[in-house]
């Protein structure tokens, strides 16, 4: 069965990314497809040194969980980012581990290529879409497939249960996951 592995890279425990990115993978789901989150949460997720590594050993020469998460994304058909936005950006965790991620597959198999997805961002009040700008740059790069939704990417809301609140914002992620999930099952 195809599988769509998701990134949450919210710090809280159940908060608003998590909660926006269960309904888009619920989506997903009631399309016949699998999916798996993964939190970085309590992860430490470090910087890419460039080194150049992954091309002789076809993983990333550091340690700290990636490679396993790496590995998961190679054996999924669609790949989703979720991520806070604080201060008008992504969160640095995300933005590390991307940064290896495409690393790896460009100076290895090329493993993103073809793969269906694309990001979500959240926020308050501002700075979603310089987020989700910043985020198509690793897909792409990368060489995926990003689908449209009825608008950009985004949702609002600060405390607990406020996004899922957020009808319009929730509308597009809910589009997003459907065409995320027709595609993938059309490719196939």
């Amino acid at each position: 069965m195809e599988k769509v592995l998701f990134i949450c890279a919210s710090p809280r425990k159940n908060g608003n990314t998590a909660e926006v990115l269960s309904e888009c993978a619920q989506i997903i789901e009631n399309h016949g497809l699998t999916t798996e989150t993964i939190y970085l949460r309590g992860k430490n997720i470090e910087s890419c040194k460039a080194c150049g590594a992954c091309a002789k050993l076809h993983r990333c020469h550091i340690d700290d969980g990636l490679n396993e998460i790496i590995e998961k994304i190679r054996e999924s058909k669609g790949f989703i980012v979720g991520t806070p936005v604080y201060f008008g950006t992504a969160r640095g965790d995300l933005m590390s581990a991307l940064q290896r991620i495409g690393y790896v597959s460009m100076n290895t198999d090329g493993f993103l290529s073809w793969k269906v997805g694309g990001p979500i961002a959240v926020a308050r009040r501002g700075g979603q879409t310089a987020t989700i700008q910043e985020l198509l740059m690793f897909y792409l790069i990368n060489d995926m497939i990003i689908p449209g939704s009825t608008y950009w990417n985004i949702v609002f809301g600060r405390e607990k249960g406020e996004a899922i609140q957020d009808e319009e914002g929730m509308q597009t992620i809910r589009r997003f996951g459907e065409n995320v999930a027709n595609l993938i099952i059309k490719i196939a």
